[in-house]
């Protein structure tokens, strides 16, 4: 009975001390945040403030500001943001993005990242194989799903990133109007 006794008690001890961990621990911890570039991505957060935090997207945060977007992508959305990463824009042809971050390319540089841009928001389960878009740029995207989730050809690279003013996807290339293979809207500018 002694043997029977100590047990029982051990059991209880267990037991408190598991809900007391479980009570205990804090709300941050028990959070699953996404993580972009090293930095956690935070839902009660904009797409800007998230997005300046990641080092996977200094390159896209430089060119919202250059571009003068940011009062936008602060503001209510929602949004859908299609950000190309650094390496991304680092694909680009040789001086193509220098010559973007001028001052006089302000209103390309606009146009080609205003073409990333979605005035609604797609949840992962929104983007459907041959669904298209229209951007905030006037253009169409078209989304294509088989598994692998590509926008105007660029590849999805990270899970939906949930903002308050909308949603973040970080895509493998930077997606210029006018230059997909079923893109018949107004081409917009091109690069050359």
């Amino acid at each position: 009975m002694d043997v029977f006794l100590k047990r029982s008690f051990s059991m209880k001890a267990l037991s408190i001390i598991a809900i007391a961990a479980i009570i205990l621990t804090p709300p941050a911890l028990a959070q699953d945040n996404p993580m972009v570039g090293g930095a956690e991505m935070f839902a009660d957060r904009t797409i800007v403030e998230n997005a300046v935090n990641s080092e996977d997207l200094t390159t896209l945060v430089a060119a919202v500001q250059q571009a003068g977007l940011v009062d936008t992508l602060s503001g209510e959305g929602p949004f859908t943001v299609f950000a190309p990463t650094d390496e991304a824009f680092a694909a680009l042809p040789n001086g193509t993005l220098d010559a973007l971050m001028m001052d006089d390319d302000a209103d390309q540089l606009a146009s080609i990242l205003t073409y990333h841009i979605v005035p609604r928001r797609l949840d992962v389960d929104d983007l459907r194989d041959g669904m298209t878009v229209s951007t905030l740029q006037g253009s169409s995207l078209e989304i294509e799903n088989d598994g692998t989730v590509t926008v105007g050809g660029a590849r999805i690279v990270s899970d939906a990133i949930p903002t308050s003013n909308g949603v973040i996807y970080a895509v493998d290339s930077v997606i210029i109007p006018g230059t997909g293979p079923d893109d018949t809207d107004d081409p917009g500018p091109s690069l050359e």
